[in-house]
């Protein structure tokens, strides 16, 4: 089952993120490519009001998709030109807690969650102690590509301080 997200407003429900936070949305992409890896498969398309000056606008991967637009306003109605246009409207569900986005949402058969709820799950999920069976490999140190994209990402401290 596909998602549609409304990123900011996900983000304001998140009791362990910050919309003042320069990479609040970098945070929830990363939170968002967990939830998709536990469910294998799983697509997320996450809509964002516009994003701040130099942010890295490029998040894209592990199964979320994520699209910046030009002002609040224009979130609202990406969010809703895309519910018109989504196949098979019965396989989506959207992310929102705003009034016009679930109304366009559930007027197309679209499921919805409410943010609060999605948040939810997102933070109990990441509260679960991760078990492995005695067949799983154990964990493994992170390779090249995972720390780059990290660096990519959150930036490099060393060089920020240097500065």
């Amino acid at each position: 089952m596909p998602f549609l997200i409304d990123g900011h407003n996900l983000i304001a429900q998140m009791p362990d993120l910050r919309l003042s936070d320069a990479d609040d949305e970098a945070q929830l992409v990363m939170i968002l490519r967990r939830y998709a890896a536990q469910r294998r498969g799983r697509t997320i398309v996450v809509v964002f009001d516009q994003g701040v000056y130099g942010h890295p606008q490029h998040l894209d991967g592990y199964g979320v998709t994520c699209i910046f637009a030009r002002s609040p306003q224009d979130a609202d109605a990406q969010l809703i030109r895309r519910i018109a246009t989504v196949p098979n409207p019965r396989e989506w569900t959207v992310v929102t807690a705003d009034r016009q986005v679930a109304q366009a949402a559930a007027a197309r058969g679209v499921r919805v969650i409410d943010s609060r709820t999605f948040a939810q799950t997102l933070t109990n999920l990441a509260r679960l102690p991760r078990r492995r069976a005695d067949s799983e490999k154990p964990e493994r140190a992170p390779g090249q590509s995972e720390i780059e994209e990290w660096l990519r990402l959150f930036g490099d401290e060393e060089d920020d301080q240097s500065q």
